[in-house]
């Protein structure tokens, strides 16, 4: 289906079963309002969070990190669709929370690798996977072919939104 901001045509009516998909998204938000996350967020993660002042946009960073592979603040800054200065303000006030930790790239001092605290990895990983556990019972329930498929579908709005 063409995407209508992108070709310029006026959007065209969705088809019945275009609005039953639709109709599904706004049943997610209260999944990922702001209480209901930090409900589930680990205390001392929270602890940390709030006693530094800092908001789902600085916590938007961290599971980027878990891979255990550190990002430039650039990269952040690509991953997350935000401006370099921004970027920067976002790991700053982690870094001065002891959630990240910053060294310089030994490849080009110019650049700041940012990576995962040890202290806060247990928590963070313990917390994407509460976060993650509607989505993977969703998927045991499904075939291997259903699976793929909305895996498949998934990655495809991700690449659209992401744009």
């Amino acid at each position: 289906m063409p995407h209508a901001i992108r070709t310029g045509t006026p959007p065209r009516p969705p088809t019945a079963e275009e609005v039953e998909v639709i109709a599904l998204v706004p049943l997610l938000e209260p999944f990922f309002r702001k209480v209901r996350v930090r409900e589930q967020m680990p205390p001392a993660l929270r602890e940390a969070m709030e006693k530094h002042g800092l908001t789902a946009r600085h916590g938007a960073v961290l599971p980027h990190l878990l891979a255990g592979v550190p990002l430039t603040v650039g990269q952040i800054a690509g991953r997350l669709h935000v401006s370099l200065p921004t970027a920067s303000e976002l790991v700053g006030a982690l870094s001065r929370a002891g959630i990240v930790e910053r060294a310089e790239d030994p490849g080009n001092r110019r650049r700041v690798l940012v990576s995962l605290a040890e202290d806060y990895r247990p928590l963070l990983e313990t917390f994407v996977a509460l976060r993650g556990e509607p989505l993977l019972r969703a998927l045991d329930g499904l075939t291997p072919e259903e699976r793929a498929g909305f895996v498949a579908g998934l990655t495809a709005w991700v690449r659209e939104v992401q744009g």
